[in-house]
């Protein structure tokens, strides 16, 4: 099997991981303003390094002239020049100069210059002698000067001037005019590199340090970019991995809080939801074959349905023609056999025979009259009734008969039931079928228990609920699907089998239900649901056939 990293490699090309890319970008970024802070604190140092210089040699020049100045009043040169060549002789001083104010240099520590002039449009001279003016004190930074010596060494020079005091116009050596205001210059040249070892002293520690920040912040961020990051991508690339290759058992735990964290769990729930919905196809596919023969067969029972219904119908309108043809017959058969019995000239040994065919006419008239009540398409005329009265009045029509003798009738009639909208006489009808059959299966009994009990359904909201059971001998559980098939009878050659169909047909006009349940030797029990309408409304016609079971 492919391995999830090289599945990845196989599905994309050759590029840069994530953790490279953050690593070059932000290494870039730090590089760039590390080098820029790096110069920028070296320049600094430069001219901090450049105006310290500046002013030590400045200050240098002040001192010589102070340490000079009483020297000089007494016009005492030898010893002027000793004290300038001893500070000469201090490190890194390359030579100290007197100038006049004629630009003549009257001492050098390098005395091949003494006596020389200046020119006063060299570089050196430039600071003072700008053009259109001489001699002016100009800024501190301004008589300093960068220059290279002929042998090669670059030095820095600062010129300081020696300001007409009014002693020295006064002193007894020479005299100068008051109106002189500068005597002369004292130049200090000094060497660059003392200066030049100290900033790169400098700068290789700056460098060195923002190597090491650099490497620092790098390892930094790439450990926190591992860390925080290309873990959890590098996590969610495995687990789409292995989802592609269909391993929708795996799991992948959130490794943080934040947006990634969030997206680990929205990947984990969504392989949760893809793994239900395989399983669930799983079992479809599995169930399929069942689902499938088990609505073949419902289709085949409805099937079958349908061509007994189509039979049934034609059966019913059959009865009902054959049911017209015997009555004319029979009504014959009824009035001659009266009249005959009532004839005097009558044998009378032949007067029972009579009696005998009027009683089986008057059977095939019941038998007939039941033909036609099932065959019939009869709407129900519908109106608002109390079910508890229904069934009292039902009771009364039956319970003084023979087969309820020996019969105890229990009643658990609820009270507060609603209103229904029904044909009370079909009704009646429907118990008093139900009751009588109840009686006769228990009349070889030498105690019966009939129990009725009315309450709400549960099964049609806001209807009610009839249940009748008897104690009787019951009937078999697979003859129980037949009750409600037309000329279906338990009771040998004593029934027609029309009795509980018509039922069967009433129930369904009145858009209720009902069913039987019974065992051999634990009685029959019929629950009948019946709905609740308002009042001025009918059901809606029920165009099934009564035939219909």
């Amino acid at each position: 099997m492919l391995r999830p990293d090289r599945f990845l490699g196989a599905l994309r090309p050759r590029r840069f991981s994530l953790i490279q890319k953050l690593t070059i970008l932000t290494g870039t970024v730090v590089v760039l303003f590390m080098t820029l802070f790096a110069w920028v604190n070296i320049n600094n140092l430069q001219k901090l390094l450049v105006n310290n210089t500046i002013r030590d040699l400045d200050n240098l020049a002040s001192t010589i002239i102070r340490m000079t100045r009483h020297q000089m009043l007494v016009d005492n040169r030898i010893i002027v020049y000793q004290m300038i060549n001893e500070v000469a002789n201090r490190p890194g001083i390359e030579r100290i100069r007197m100038i006049n104010r004629n630009g003549i240099i009257v001492h050098s520590t390098a005395t091949h210059e003494v006596g020389q002039p200046l020119d006063t449009k060299a570089a050196q001279c430039n600071l003072c002698h700008k053009p259109g003016q001489a001699l002016i004190r100009p800024p501190l930074l301004e008589r300093s000067r960068f220059f290279t010596l002929p042998n090669g060494k670059q030095v820095m020079g600062l010129a300081r001037s020696v300001q007409n005091e009014q002693s020295c116009s006064t002193a007894a050596c020479h005299a100068h005019a008051e109106s002189t205001k500068v005597l002369g210059v004292v130049d200090i040249i000094v060497s660059l590199d003392v200066l030049k070892a100290d900033l790169a002293s400098y700068r290789n520690r700056i460098i060195l340090l923002t190597v090491l920040l650099i490497i620092l912040l790098g390892a930094s961020l790439t450990f926190f970019t591992l860390h925080l990051v290309n873990r959890p991508v590098n996590e969610l690339l495995r687990h789409t991995a292995r989802l592609a290759q269909g391993q929708l058992d795996c799991e992948m735990t959130p490794t943080s809080n934040d947006e990634l964290g969030e997206l680990m769990r929205a990947f984990q729930l969504m392989t949760s939801n893809l793994r239900q919905a395989r399983n669930d196809l799983e079992e479809w596919g599995r169930t399929l074959e069942e689902k499938v023969k088990e609505r073949s067969e419902q289709l085949q029972r409805m099937q079958m349905q349908l061509v007994h219904t189509e039979k049934l119908a034609s059966l019913g309108e059959l009865v009902a023609g054959i049911a017209h043809e015997i009555n004319n017959p029979l009504s014959g058969i009824l009035i001659f056999s009266s009249l005959a019995a009532k004839d005097k000239r009558l044998d009378p040994a032949l007067k029972g025979d009579l009696e005998t065919i009027s009683s089986e006419a008057q059977r095939c008239a019941g038998i007939v009259k039941g033909l036609l009540e099932f065959a019939r398409d009869y709407q129900p005329k519908m109106t608002t009734c109390d079910i508890n009265q229904v069934v009292i009045d039902s009771l009364r029509l039956v319970e003084c008969q023979a087969v309820f003798q020996n019969v105890a009738i229990l009643r658990q009639l609820a009270n507060n039931l609603p209103q229904i909208m029904a044909d009370q006489n079909q009704l009646k009808q429907v118990f008093i079928n139900i009751f009588i059959n109840a009686g006769q299966a228990m009349q070889d009994q030498k105690r019966g228990e009939l129990q009725i009990i009315t309450t709400q359904s549960a099964e049609l909201k806001g209807g009610v609920l009839i249940k009748i059971s008897d104690s009787g001998c019951g009937v078999p559980t697979e003859q129980l699907g037949k009750l409600f098939d037309p000329f279906f009878t338990t009771k040998g050659t004593g029934g027609t089998g029309l009795g509980l169909s018509v039922s069967y047909g009433i129930i369904k006009a009145h858009g209720g239900t009902i069913k039987a349940e019974s065992d051999v030797g634990m009685g029959m029990t019929f629950i009948i649901n019946l709905p609740c309408c308002a009042e001025g409304n009918t059901p809606p016609k029920d165009t099934t056939p009564t035939l219909l079971t």
